[in-house]
């Protein structure tokens, strides 16, 4: 039990660097000319780069690796996986191909390592992709993901920031997941709460993605460390302002009852501190609050599309088995920037 406590220290998107320290160094880096067949760049804090290869196909590149947030090395993996993965279906693009990224410590039992490139594996292939190889350093903590590439139309690209005034917004995975870890971590997670955050983790975008196939989605984000709330202020991109029915929102019920017990994370604060000067809560409770600022780990993806075509989309994702639910509504540029109400 040492050892696996040892493996599991604290990791997933809970790990990201804070979005206000990634908006100060990206705002400095030099950007060298123009490529007008690089669609989506660095600088539009979206989910992948997209660069344009032909009329019909362009590339969508993303990568994603942490530390390990379960105990068991082929589940840690098989996360790993389904995190990184998911930056393609937020793009509407499809995996093509996979190449891993592993930080190991010369000293830890190979097995390990195999269980956790196993889980990977089997991800890749569940989204129809090909793992075409990766790279490995020695380290002290153990770290896996992978860098992705997948193709997509170039008219027919998620941004995230395509939002219109009238668009209703639709989350397909409960929040909680970072929550429902750290409590984990200290032995005060159930059993089954972890058992369904895992299911959660590890269940691929590509089927919310399927479902959108047929419907004009206006923009597209999948929910991670930076939390609902921080994703959801991307998308709005300064231009525009939204409503949130936090009585809406799938949750993990569990997380609720940890976040009155102050079990939080750091990553979740930092939201907190970055996201929090552009909401404003009316009746809603602390450990909803929480939720809606708690990082995710491999998330759902939060869709944006026109109000009458909401309730279709729903229904399409319901009848996929997913937990989603319409979560609120864009309006025209007003303040508060996200209203959250019960």
């Amino acid at each position: 039990m040492e050892k696996e406590k040892l493996f599991c220290k604290g990791g997933g998107c809970t790990a990201k660097l804070g979005a206000g320290i990634l908006s100060r160094i990206l705002s400095k880096l030099p950007q060298g000319p123009e490529d007008e067949n690089l669609l989506v760049g660095y600088d539009s804090k979206d989910d992948a780069a997209v660069y344009k290869v032909s009329d019909d196909i362009a590339f969508v590149q993303t990568l994603d690796f942490f530390p390990p947030m379960v105990d068991d090395p082929y589940t840690f993996g098989k996360i790993a996986a389904t995190n990184a993965l998911s930056d393609i279906y937020a793009m509407g693009g499809e995996v093509k191909t996979a190449l891993n990224i592993v930080c190991f410590p010369e000293k830890m039992d190979l097995n390990i390592l195999g269980e956790i490139m196993r889980g990977g594996a089997e991800k890749v292939i569940e989204a129809g992709g090909t793992l075409a190889g990766g790279h490995s350093i020695a380290d002290s903590d153990v770290k896996y993901g992978l860098s992705v590439t997948g193709l997509v139309n170039p008219n027919k690209i998620y941004t995230n920031n395509g939002v219109k005034p009238g668009d209703a917004l639709i989350l397909t995975k409960r929040l909680g997941v970072g929550i429902i870890c750290t409590a984990n971590r200290v032995g005060e997670a159930s059993s089954e709460a972890m058992e369904a955050v895992t299911d959660s983790m590890t269940t691929l975008n590509k089927y919310a993605a399927e479902c959108c196939r047929n419907f004009e989605i206006h923009a597209c984000t999948d929910v991670t460390g930076f939390s609902f709330l921080g994703h959801l202020h991307e998308m709005m991109d300064g231009q525009l302002s939204c409503h949130i029915y936090a009585g809406q929102v799938p949750v993990f019920e569990e997380a609720l009852r940890h976040a009155d017990e102050f079990l939080l994370t750091a990553a979740g604060q930092r939201n907190r501190n970055f996201t929090g000067p552009f909401v404003q809560f009316e009746d809603v409770s602390f450990a909803m609050e929480e939720i809606l600022f708690d990082p995710q780990t491999s998330g759902g993806l939060l869709i944006s599309l026109a109000k009458e075509d909401a309730p279709a989309l729903l229904d399409k994702l319901k009848d996929a088995g997913l937990p989603a639910e319409i979560v609120g509504e864009v309006l025209e540029k007003t303040e508060p920037e996200i209203l959250v109400t019960n």
